[in-house]
């Protein structure tokens, strides 16, 4: 399965240096003068493009295998999450939110 998340946001510049902050590294790919590609896994891509009157409502969550060492790298680089919780089912939760207010979690399962 391929997949191609978008967020849509209002400033290029602002997006692209919040989501290289969040992601580790900058874009992987820069279609056009509007949008920026990170390959996120194989086949796993999470765009950003200018659309101001759609920013601020994207919901993403990226499951991933190391959490506790994602959201080190993630606060390394300056970032903390907005929300952290852990449900009932021990599934860990964190919630970034980017300039425009685009939610971008990670989850992450349940310590051993």
């Amino acid at each position: 399965m391929d997949l191609f998340a978008g967020v849509s946001v209002r400033d290029y510049d602002t997006a692209v240096a919040w989501y290289t902050q969040l992601l580790g590294g900058p874009p992987s790919f820069l279609p056009n003068d509007i949008e920026a590609v990170w390959e996120l896994g194989e086949h796993q891509f999470l765009y950003i493009e200018v659309v101001p009157e759609h920013a601020g409502h994207a919901q993403h969550t990226l499951f991933v295998e190391d959490f506790d060492a994602v959201l080190r790298a993630i606060a390394d680089r300056g970032l903390v999450p907005a929300v952290r919780e852990t449900y009932d089912n021990g599934v860990r939760h964190a919630t970034f939110f980017d300039p425009d207010g685009n939610e971008v979690s990670y989850g992450g399962a349940p310590l051993e």
